[in-house]
């Protein structure tokens, strides 16, 4: 039993090391020395032009999804396609500036001279039907610009493959898998601020 229960729990460890292993986060241009002494950012979330799973329009995808959930019962695809927007607001990016704070030990607030623009490229949706899943993946750039001139870019850092997923596998909800993807992309570009 003991040799039963050591070996699942070197299991979890390679997994989770896979996973992180796996998330790239790097420095496309700019110079992040900016922020070293600041104690405090702005946020922005942008999905302009995102492609989800096969599709590389988000519309497309959503279009798609509404019409199956709603064939399945009526009224449900129209619930899960509002759920799908305000997911954003109420969970992506409340989790991207929670688990930010906590590693940068930055405050999120609109009054800071610089801005993080976290620009959403790709959603990799996952999905978990119990005997099988696949994680959620987000991809993206974080942008930092001036508060008081947004055209004034200071850095750029890209993010591939945030991977979101919780533990134990009881992410049977959309959202929450994504939810988790945000959360490692906010915690990646915080140690890249850091570093």
């Amino acid at each position: 039993m003991k040799l039963l229960k050591g070996g699942a729990l070197f299991a979890l460890g390679l997994m989770a090391m896979s996973a992180a292993i796996a998330q790239k986060v790097k420095l496309l241009e700019g110079d992040l020395s900016a922020l070293k002494n600041e104690k405090s950012i702005n946020t922005e979330f942008t999905y302009d032009k995102m492609k989800v799973g096969k599709f590389d329009d988000e519309a497309e995808y959503i279009s798609k999804k509404k019409e199956e959930y709603n064939k399945k019962e009526a009224g449900k695809g129209d619930t899960w396609a509002t759920r799908w927007v305000d997911d954003r607001e109420e969970k992506f990016e409340p989790q991207f500036n929670e688990l930010f704070e906590k590693t940068s030990m930055m405050t999120i607030t609109p009054k800071a001279k610089y801005t993080l623009i976290y620009k959403t490229t790709f959603t990799e949706p996952g999905f978990n039907i119990g005997v099988m899943r696949k994680n959620a993946t987000i991809d993206g750039e974080a942008w930092i610009v001036e508060t008081a001139d947004k055209n004034k870019v200071v850095a750029k850092i890209s993010v591939a493959k945030a991977p979101g997923r919780m533990f134990g596998g009881f992410d049977f909800d959309t959202g929450e898998r994504i939810q988790e993807a945000y959360a490692m992309a906010g915690r990646a570009v915080a140690k890249m601020i850091v570093k």
